[in-house]
């Protein structure tokens, strides 16, 4: 019963250590995160409507795109036309939408439900796409739906027909928008510079991280305490420096 006792003792010592370890763990990395952020919240306010650079772009080629000759039907009623003027409603509210967002949009969200018709309407989206009228954006996160974003606003379709998916007031509000701080391209372009500085940091903080990390393997007994926070410190900093790279 002695021996037990004692295995006890060790046994919740141990837990203790470990949840110690990480707690400091944690703490390290919520450290972290409040760095690299700071960064950001000190380059200024930003809007809830939040654009990378890419995505300034597009809106901006599509905003200033002349007529556009394209080898299909956009007749109102039907589906190509639906989700044209479906991505112009997003686009001039400088959002960009997936196809379930559209599909919510257009048809209700009982269809977001229905997988088959989503692949139809994805089916559809690639045809728009292979077209020229619809373009894909980078995914901000591997995990997530493709967005769209349209490469006009005036399109002439196969029969001929003259589709005007914005009116010109309409156009000029959201160009006013997009180049009013801090959502115009102008703010977009500055964004490297402290953009760089996050990278920096991240990159920086991942080689101290490792550096610990492996120092603390050298050792003829390795400590869980160094060990511990100094890895997974430098597994969050990739993450952050993955995050970062994937907003340039």
């Amino acid at each position: 019963m002695k021996g037990i006792s004692v295995f006890s003792l060790c046994f919740i010592d141990s837990v203790d250590s470990v949840e110690n370890t990480l707690d400091r763990s944690r703490s390290y990395e919520d450290f972290l995160y409040l760095t690299v952020e700071s960064i950001e919240k000190r380059s200024g306010n930003l809007s809830q409507t939040k654009l990378t650079q890419g995505e300034a772009r597009a809106l901006e080629e599509s905003l200033n795109s002349d007529v556009k000759t394209v080898s299909i039907r956009l007749r109102q009623g039907e589906y190509q036309h639906d989700l044209a003027k479906g991505i112009a409603s997003f686009q001039l509210e400088l959002n960009f939408p997936d196809v379930k967002d559209l599909i919510e949009k257009l048809y209700g969200e009982e269809k977001t439900n229905e997988n088959q018709f989503i692949r139809n309407i994805q089916t559809i989206l690639k045809k728009m796409e292979n077209n020229n009228i619809v373009k894909i954006l980078p995914k901000n996160k591997p995990w997530e739906l493709q967005r769209y974003a349209l490469s006009g606003f005036k399109f002439l379709d196969v029969e001929k027909n003259l589709v005007t998916l914005a009116t010109t007031q309409q156009i000029e509000r959201t160009q006013h928008r997009l180049h009013s701080a801090p959502n115009s391209l102008k703010a977009q372009m500055l964004k490297p510079s402290y953009m760089k500085t996050k990278i920096l940091l991240s990159i920086f903080l991942i080689v101290i991280s490792y550096t610990v990390a492996l120092w603390s393997l050298l050792q003829p007994i390795i400590n869980p305490i160094i060990f511990t926070p100094a890895f997974s410190a430098a597994f969050t900093c990739s993450l952050i420096l993955g995050k970062l790279l994937s907003q340039k």
